[in-house]
């Protein structure tokens, strides 16, 4: 029987309103009233439905996928890296400092002497013990006159001792000019005239002592002040050294230390295994900047009880061409911890020469795959349904890195008889779990993407259990970029490749000097101080992990 709302005999409902998935009939086009007819009319309908509820279940994934993805990307520019947790740690320190001001403020102004505890709310607050000033800093004696005699009945007094209070005082940076003399004497007999030969200076005709170029040097490149603003600071100070100056003075420096870098570069390539990473740096260009790349290379035996001493060593590339490492490790044939980047891959081919490299995969960067995963689902409820398996795997990867902090320091052969009976059985359970949970998923699924980025490397994300002086990461090369990295937005850019170039050589030295847990600032002024008259062939003495045992014999001597 026919509706008297539009005339459909089979699609209308109740309320009267066409069901556009099922279809529309109107007067032209009516409905047969064959049997076989409506079921192929029916069957054909439920083919249309579901056809458009596969479409909307499409829509839907593609909505909540692209949710996850922007998602993710704002964890990469907002959530708290390393980097922006040390920026959020510093941003709550100085919370703190400033809280603790206004308290001693406070006290300071209504006249009440600072107690020794400070009750808070509902807890008591024990104020910081303080610590003894540095004893290796010079004491200068402040005597107060004390009076001539008793205020009570004047009569004599005798000294019973004394009580000190001690300051922290701060002296302005101060400079001075030292005037080298050289006294010429005359022979009576034969008037021929002696004089002692002029000194070594750092710098030829230079007119900056060597504790000068060393601010200066750890200045642009340790602390990250460009020379700009180090000229404007010298000004303050009544100091006038212009930019170019300081420029000069740079490059004639980076010249003077080039043997040590190679020595460096040397020292890091004759290790068994190295660390590599490059990171992003902006360089001047013709009306804009291109991004450049410093790369890495860290020597550091300690994990596995090494007595070599660590080092590191800056590259500079116009770009992040494969090309470049292969340039950089042309002479290496040992094991390389890095990550996943394709340009390493001609340096593992088992034809090269002089031997192939051996792939060592960082466990930190499969970690953080999966563990940013893990860290969207816990405000994305789209993503909830990869958390379990992101989770669990973290917690698993976990394990393994909790095993490895107490092996820290052992000898390889420990390590290796270690890892074989408390990791091993780790990694296999991880590796069953990941290939069975992974063959339940689609292969566009973000976990599935994290677990392939594993699992496709699972022979070098496992050598270390095979060698026990491979590491489970490569933080070491990232911790040396890590200076770079905070420096960026204080130096803003490279002024040229040339400029990149320099600074990789400086931050070489730098970097090798703290890993060596020296000061490099002290150690660059004394080798500039030394090294125009020092041996070629003891060169080797000036190095950061020789220096601390010359400069205390000197000491000594003195």
């Amino acid at each position: 029987m026919k509706s008297a709302h539009c005339g459909c005999e089979f699609a209308c409902m109740t309320t009267g309103a066409c069901d556009p998935i099922r279809g529309m009939s109107d007067a032209a086009d009516p409905l047969p009233n064959d049997i076989d007819a409506l079921k192929a009319a029916l069957l054909a309908e439920r083919a249309v439905r579901r056809e458009f509820e596969a479409r909307a279940a499409g829509a839907e994934a593609m909505v909540a996928h692209l949710k996850l993805q922007i998602a993710k990307f704002r964890r990469d520019r907002f959530a708290p890296s390393a980097e922006r947790g040390r920026k959020l740690l510093d941003q709550l320190e100085l919370q703190l400092e400033e809280a603790e001001t206004a308290i001693a403020e406070d006290e300071a102004t209504a006249g009440r002497s600072e107690p020794d505890r400070t009750t808070v709310r509902a807890f008591t607050r024990a104020k910081p013990v303080r610590a003894p000033l540095p004893t290796h800093l010079p004491r200068e004696r402040v005597v107060l006159p004390g009076p001539t005699a008793c205020p009570c009945c004047g009569g004599k007094l005798a000294k019973l001792g004394e009580t000190i209070t001690e300051t922290l005082e701060c002296i302005p940076r101060s400079y001075k000019v030292v005037q080298t003399v050289r006294e010429k004497f005359s022979c009576r007999a034969c008037e021929t005239i002696t004089q002692p030969p002029a000194p070594f200076h750092p710098i030829a005709r230079g007119r900056a002592g060597p504790e000068l170029l060393a601010t200066i040097i750890y200045g642009k490149f340790g602390e990250h002040q460009p020379l700009n603003r180090q000229s404007d600071s010298f000004a303050r100070e009544g100091i006038d050294l212009n930019t170019s100056t300081l420029a000069d003075w740079v490059g004639a420096c980076t010249a003077v230390l080039a043997p040590l870098v190679a020595l460096i570069r040397a020292h890091v390539l004759a290790a068994e295994r190295i660390h590599g990473d490059d990171t992003t740096v902006p360089v001047l260009a013709k009306s804009k900047t291109v991004t450049g790349r410093l790369w890495t290379y860290v020597r550091d035996d300690r994990p596995f009880g090494g007595s070599a001493a660590p080092a590191a060593i800056f590259y500079y590339s116009r770009d992040r061409g494969g090309e470049h490492p292969c340039r950089h490790l042309a002479s290496y044939a040992g094991i390389l911890q890095a990550d996943a980047y394709a340009g390493f891959n001609d340096l593992y081919d088992p034809a090269r020469k002089p031997g192939p490299i051996t792939e060592a995969a960082c466990w930190s960067h499969g970690r953080r795959k999966l563990f940013v995963l893990a860290d969207v689902a816990k405000s994305l409820p789209q993503a909830k349904a990869a958390a379990p398996l992101a989770i669990e795997a973290v917690r698993r990867i976990d394990a393994i890195f909790a095993v490895e902090r107490e092996l820290n320091g052992r000898p390889a052969a420990q390590r290796l008889l270690e890892r074989r009976l408390r990791v091993a059985p780790l990694v296999l359970a991880l590796e069953h779990w990941m290939r069975g949970e992974r063959s339940k998923l689609s292969r566009h699924a973000d976990v599935a993407k994290a677990m392939d980025y594993m699992l496709k490397r699972w022979t070098a994300f496992t050598r270390f259990l095979d060698d026990g002086r491979i590491c489970l990461s490569n933080n070491a090369a990232e911790r040396a970029l890590r200076g770079i990295a905070l420096g960026r937005k204080a130096w803003l850019f490279a002024g040229s490749d040339r400029g990149g170039e320099r600074a990789a050589a400086m931050y070489s030295l730098i970097a090798t000097a703290k890993l060596n847990e020296v000061d490099p600032r002290a150690w660059l002024a004394d080798v500039l101080a030394r090294i125009a008259d020092h041996p070629a062939s003891r060169l080797d003495e000036l190095l950061p992990w020789h220096w601390p045992r010359h400069s205390e014999d000197r000491s000594l001597a003195a």
